[in-house]
């Protein structure tokens, strides 16, 4: 067989890795792998190698593999994020700021919405001992909102996956913003500074008159691991590094490194990186709950994922659009934020990630996480059907209401 052809073959492999639809198959079967492997009779083993620890103890490194998963290699993906939204801030479909404010506002108000009925919920039950959890519901896991929006929003304008990804950053970063100030005991400043220096450093390589990645690679890595020892979540580093990627082609190369350097790390992302995350992130057991279903913060976040992020997200979006000069991205209409308001509802992994940080009730943190598992798939669910039939419905030529009619798009899954 020659070269060529095992080019052509790799590329096309890789072609087919990196589609939305393919990496987010292999997240949610990794995923429901993980979920049943930790409710069989066999659950102590994968507990086992959840807890397998490596790495340098001397760097506070010596992480459980669960770690390595959730901080480590969802890094990876959180880079890819950020390489992608440069592109779309700086030559994309956000470049016009009118239309790239009205996600992040989006995003703001699917956070406040949901706090806000999370207490009233356990207010109402009188469990004010459950108040310390309200940011459990506030946060998007970008990467299984992607993958059912890849899989089932087929026929919808791609703008769409732009809207949602700028919303679920947006969401997240502020999720790890609550996390920083509310959820975590001391920040070390000194490991913060080093990591947004080394960071500043990976921003100058970037633009080098060559990428050189023995170059990028380390100091990516350094400033992951200072991140983590400063007790922000790490994964910010990856998004940071993401956006420091020039977007526009420098010194007459042919294409922008945005697009380059997404080409290279896509397919680690989504061949590797996502489903391992999404096999140890789904692994909680809940064969053994007893009376978790009965605690009050079990329907206080079902509530406040799937109904408060709908509401925060259409209720901002409408109040933004029709009472300010703001507009959604061109093709996209107040009725596809039905299906984004409710994909927003699969919080998944910072949401358990809060919930471990919220309680020391060994009956309430369980509790917590299988809230989060249920109203994640009944989002999931949700969202999915009313992606089908917004897919279905006729679509006119001017959805967001600027006035101006619509420009011909690409389609999700063309």
């Amino acid at each position: 067989m020659s070269d060529n052809v095992v080019r052509t073959r790799f590329s096309r492999f890789i072609t087919w890795l990196t589609g939305d639809v393919t990496s987010g198959a292999l997240m949610i079967g990794a995923a429901l792998l993980g979920l049943i492997w930790a409710n069989s009779p066999w659950r102590e083993v994968y507990a086992g190698l959840a807890s397998i620890t490596i790495g340098p103890e001397s760097l506070g490194l010596h992480l459980s593999l669960g770690t390595w998963a959730a901080d480590g290699l969802l890094a990876i993906f959180f880079f890819v994020v950020g390489v992608e939204l440069k592109q779309e801030i700086v030559a994309g479909s956000l470049r016009n700021p009118r239309e790239a404010a009205v996600p992040v506002l989006a995003a703001v108000g699917g956070m406040l919405f949901p706090a806000l009925i999370y207490i009233a919920v356990v207010l109402v039950q009188g469990a004010p001992e459950a108040l310390h959890g309200w940011a459990i519901p506030t946060a998007t896991d970008i990467a299984f909102a992607v993958a059912v929006l890849a899989i089932f929003g087929r026929g919808l304008p791609v703008g769409l996956r732009i809207f949602l990804l700028t919303l679920a950053v947006v969401d997240d970063l502020l999720a790890i913003v609550v996390i920083a100030i509310f959820y975590t005991g001391t920040i070390n400043l000194l490991a913060l500074v080093g990591a947004l220096a080394v960071i500043g450093v990976f921003a100058l390589a970037a633009r080098m008159r060559r990428l050189h990645w023995w170059i990028l690679i380390p100091l990516a890595v350094v400033a992951w691991a200072l991140m983590h020892a400063s007790g922000v979540h790490a994964t910010i580093a990856g998004v940071l590094m993401g956006f420091f990627i020039p977007a526009k082609p420098m010194r007459e190369e042919p294409e922008s490194r945005t697009h380059r350097v997404a080409q290279k790390v896509n397919p680690v992302s989504a061949g590797i990186a996502l489903p391992v995350f999404a096999f140890f992130a789904a692994g909680v057991t809940v064969i053994d709950g007893g009376g978790v279903f009965g605690e009050p913060i079990v329907p206080a976040i079902v509530l406040a994922l799937v109904a408060g992020k709908v509401i925060g997200v259409l209720g901002t979006t409408a109040v933004v659009t029709r009472l300010t000069p703001l507009r959604l991205p061109d093709g996209i209409g107040i009725r596809d934020l039905l299906p984004i308001g409710l994909l927003t509802g699969i919080g998944f992994t910072v949401a358990l990630l809060i919930a471990e940080l919220s309680f020391d009730d060994p009956q309430m943190t369980p509790a917590a996480k299988v809230a989060v598992l249920l109203a994640s798939f009944i989002a999931a669910v949700l969202g999915a059907i009313s992606l089908r039939w917004d897919a279905r419905k006729l679509r006119h030529n001017d959805m967001n209401r600027d006035g101006i009619p619509d420009s011909p798009s690409r389609k999700i899954g063309e």
